[in-house]
C-alpha cells in the first residue's frame, strides 16, 4: 500500500530482562521496517499518550499525513469492530460444533477486545440469540481506568453496529480484578503456576503479561465453583507468546 509506519515504544515494565525493550513485538516491528522511537522515561498507561501525540505533530510538520492509532488500537472509533464481528463468528462455529458457550473468558488491558465482544454478543441477543456472559480478567492493575475504557468502547462500538443508546450498561462489563498481580507486566506465583499447567498438560502456551493472568483467573474460578460444573467456557487466547522472549527466567 506504500504506507510508512512510525511508532512509539514506551517503557512500561521495570525489573525485567536487559533485552526486554528489544524483543517480542518490537523485534517484529523492526523486521517489518517501522520507524521506532523509544521513550525510556514513559510509564505504563492505557490512555492516549503524549509521546504518540508528539510523534504525530512531528510527522505533520515534516509534510506527512499520519493516521493515528493509539495503544492496542483500542480507544479508536473503529477499535471494537473486529471483535464485535468475532462474536458472530463464534455463533457460526457453535452451530457447526453443536455447542453453546455460556461464558467467555478474555484478558483485558486497553479494552477493545473485550468491548467488541460485549457489543457483538449484545447485538446477537437483540436478534434472538441466547444470553451469555463475557468475563474480562484485568491485567492492567488499573482496574477503574480499564473498566471505564471497556464500557466507553463497547458503547461506541454498539452505536456503529445497530445498538441503541442504553443497550450497553455498566452491568454488562464484568471485569475481575483478582489476577493482575498488582502491576502490569509482572507475573506472580499464581500466574506462573497457570502458565506451567497449560504448557505441561496441553502444550498450551501463554505469556506472563496477558494470557498467563487470564488463565490463572479461569483456573481459580473453576476451583472455587464460580464457574459452575457443566458450564461451556470459551477461553479467548489472544496470543502473547512473543513476550516469553523477554522473560528468560521463567
Amino acid at each position: 500500500m506504500g504506507l510508512n509506519v512510525a511508532l512509539v515504544q514506551e517503557h512500561w515494565v521495570d525489573g525485567v530482562d536487559p533485552g526486554y525493550d528489544s524483543v517480542g513485538n518490537i523485534q517484529l516491528s523492526r523486521l517489518m521496517g517501522a520507524d521506532i522511537r523509544f521513550e525510556a522515561s514513559s510509564t505504563f498507561g492505557i490512555e492516549h499518550k503524549g509521546t504518540l501525540a508528539k510523534l504525530k505533530e512531528e510527522l505533520i510538520a515534516a509534510g506527512s499525513k499520519p493516521y493515528y492509532i493509539p495503544a492496542g488500537a483500542s480507544d479508536h472509533p473503529l477499535g471494537g469492530l473486529g471483535f464485535a464481528r468475532w462474536a458472530f463468528e463464534v455463533a457460526t462455529q457453535e452451530k457447526d460444533l453443536g455447542v453453546f458457550f455460556d461464558t467467555i473468558i478474555v484478558c483485558a488491558v486497553t479494552g477493545s477486545t473485550m468491548a467488541g465482544m460485549v457489543a457483538g454478543f449484545k447485538l446477537a441477543e437483540s436478534l434472538g440469540a441466547r444470553k451469555r456472559k463475557v468475563v474480562g480478567i484485568d491485567a492492567s492493575a488499573k482496574v477503574k481506568q480499564t473498566f471505564d475504557q471497556v464500557l466507553r468502547i463497547a458503547k461506541q462500538t454498539g452505536s456503529k453496529i445497530g445498538l441503541q443508546e442504553g443497550d450497553i450498561t455498566e452491568a454488562d462489563i464484568i471485569l475481575d480484578d483478582r489476577y493482575h498481580a498488582g502491576v502490569y507486566g509482572i507475573p506472580d506465583a499464581q500466574t506462573i503456576e497457570a502458565m506451567k499447567f497449560g504448557a505441561q498438560t496441553e502444550a498450551f502456551i501463554t505469556d506472563p503479561v496477558y494470557e498467563g493472568k487470564s488463565l490463572a483467573g479461569l483456573i481459580d474460578m473453576i476451583k472455587k465453583d464460580e464457574i459452575p460444573a457443566g458450564s461451556n467456557v470459551l477461553y479467548a487466547h489472544l496470543g502473547g507468546q512473543l513476550a516469553l522472549n523477554a522473560y528468560s527466567g521463567l
